[in-house]
């Protein structure tokens, strides 16, 4: 169910991009399905590393090239929210329905994300512990908001990490060497973090709900059992 339910969100954000492309004739949000499709990436590295994890004797290497991949492209599944950026006053008579747009986009991927995220949490529970996996989770928020930053502000891409690694180790080491003289990149990308968190932690217990039992039925009293008639009260008296 949650699969379908995802894949019904995914195919209907595209929908409504490309409504607006046809309704607007223009381009400037066919960015979203692409970031949507990168949202998919760390669900399908986790389900990957899960079959591996399933799989004891046959674990190898490649669990741990999943389980990496997913670390990897983890961040792209919340950075659709930071694409509200988009929204500018040249484009002020579509505004409240590109924020919609991209809002729907962003909730996607943010929970394809969390998805992704409670797959991994559990094998890390079987791992270690209930506690461990939950530090896990912060730490896993904490990295992405450092990943979300470097997306949105130093314009880095997950491959970035293959491809342009000493450009990206040269960045972040300037960062990480003088944190205060960058102080709002530290703010967003704390509170970034912490609204990651958050947002899983309550949709973790929103899954975690029991189903309330309706009461069980009163036993019959004794006047219904000897054949006495019983006193009928009416609503307001009760």
């Amino acid at each position: 169910m949650p699969m379908l339910a995802l894949a019904f969100a995914s195919v209907v954000c595209v929908g409504l991009v490309s409504g607006r492309i046809l309704w607007t004739r223009n381009v400037r949000y066919c960015f979203l399905i692409w970031n949507l499709l990168l949202a998919w990436l760390p669900l399908v590295f986790a389900l990957l590393a899960q079959e591996d994890f399933q799989r004891p004797a046959a674990r190898n290497w490649r669990f741990a090239v999943w389980a990496g991949a997913w670390l990897l492209f983890f961040p792209n599944a919340p950075y659709i929210f930071t694409d509200l950026s988009h929204l500018t006053a040249k484009f002020a008579a579509h505004f409240w329905v590109d924020m919609m747009l991209i809002l729907s986009c962003a909730l996607t991927g943010l929970v394809l994300g969390f998805v992704s995220l409670y797959l991994m949490q559990g094998i890390v529970n079987r791992m270690a512990s209930r506690a461990v996996s939950w530090l896990f989770v912060a730490g896993i928020a904490g990295l992405s908001g450092v990943g979300v930053w470097l997306g949105r502000f130093q314009r880095f891409n997950s491959w970035d990490v293959v491809f342009r690694p000493v450009k990206l180790y040269h960045d972040v080491g300037f960062k990480i060497a003088d944190p205060l003289r960058s102080r709002a990149s530290l703010a967003f990308a704390v509170l970034f973090a912490v609204f990651l968190f958050i947002t899983y932690l309550m949709l973790y217990a929103l899954t975690h709900l029991r189903h309330i039992q309706p009461p069980t039925s009163p036993p019959a009293p004794d006047s219904a059992k000897t054949g006495n008639p019983s006193v009928a009260l009416p609503l307001g008296a009760v």
